[in-house]
């Protein structure tokens, strides 16, 4: 008698169920200082906003995934290219990490609405579906971070409860209102 009523080889269907929370953040505004340079190309002009690391460690130590999920449409106006939004992503990840604060994932959409259609930019939520299923995310215990009106659509698209926040503000500010 097969007891979990599963057919051979499948998957228990506990494993399907969504068991993490995450907060979703959008990057330039949220994590990096954008008001200087609005595409960002170089690495040598990474900076982070106030209270950012304090904050994603106080996230991290509640239990929640940090997941970045950011247009980079700079890409596809010739602004900007893979390799350094690559690059730069994997410098933010080695200073947060140097910090003791881990980036589960981070999603970029490379298209702009100027040059071509497509359905990972944000305000649409394929990217933070995605993420969602990769990582077993439960929308109904986690957030989304962002500084525009587009990034809060495509939380609440994708389901989950968001926050929005002034461009390049102090992200200790959010920690109240997340539990």
């Amino acid at each position: 008698m097969n007891p979990a009523g599963l057919i051979p080889g499948n998957k228990n269907p506990a494993d399907t169920i969504p068991s993490c929370k995450a907060v979703f953040l959008d990057r330039d505004g949220v994590i990096s200082d954008n008001s200087i340079h609005y595409y960002l190309t170089r690495v040598e002009d990474f900076r982070f906003n106030p209270g950012v690391v304090e904050a994603l460690s106080e996230l991290a130590r509640r239990g929640y995934l940090l997941i970045v999920i950011t247009n980079q449409g700079g890409i596809s106006l010739g602004r900007n290219s893979i390799g350094s939004v690559e690059r730069i992503h994997r410098h933010m990840q080695r200073l947060l990490m140097d910090a003791g604060v881990e980036i589960t994932e981070v999603y970029y959409c490379p298209h702009h609405g100027d040059n071509e259609a497509c359905l990972c930019r944000k305000p649409l939520p394929l990217m933070i579906e995605k993420a969602m299923a990769r990582f077993r995310v439960d929308p109904a215990r986690s957030w989304l971070i962002g500084d525009s009106q587009r990034d809060l659509e495509a939380g609440k698209a994708a389901g989950v409860r968001t926050l929005l926040i002034e461009p390049n503000s102090n992200l200790l500010e959010v920690l109240e209102k997340i539990g």
